[in-house]
């Protein structure tokens, strides 16, 4: 600070209260009002935005999660199918093989030691002893 020829301190500026400067005033009130409205807004677009954002994450961790589950019983489901396609062919060889009388015959006089004609059954047992 300048000093003046006695020192003391200059004396204050008072400002001229024309309408020029109010108007100037109320302009700079206006913008700073502006700008304090457009901040609030953009803090809730911005809490909005994070809010959707949050739950579109959400969304989509669940749905990987879900997603996998499935994978995982699909794989158990296909090798299962696969079982049971082992299991239905042998079925459909057997339903084949029980067609023939031939066949039917041979297991009849295995499983209940039938005799065909002038054929005689021996029957024999092992008996291991340890």
């Amino acid at each position: 600070m300048q000093r003046g020829k006695q020192g003391k301190s200059p004396a204050t500026v008072s400002s001229i209260e024309t309408e020029y400067v109010r108007s100037q005033q109320k302009k700079e009130a206006r913008i700073r009002a502006r700008k304090v409205r457009l901040y609030r807004r953009l803090a809730v677009y911005a809490i909005a935005a994070v809010i959707i954002l949050g739950g579109l994450i959400q969304t989509n961790l669940h749905q990987k999660k879900a997603l996998a589950v499935k994978e995982q019983k699909k794989i158990e489901l296909v090798a299962e199918l696969e079982k049971v396609n082992v299991e239905q062919q042998k079925l459909t060889r057997q339903i084949v093989k029980l067609n023939d009388d031939d066949y039917i015959a041979k297991l009849a006089r295995k499983n209940y030691f039938l005799s065909d004609d002038n054929e005689i059954i021996f029957s024999t047992l092992f008996f291991f002893w340890l």
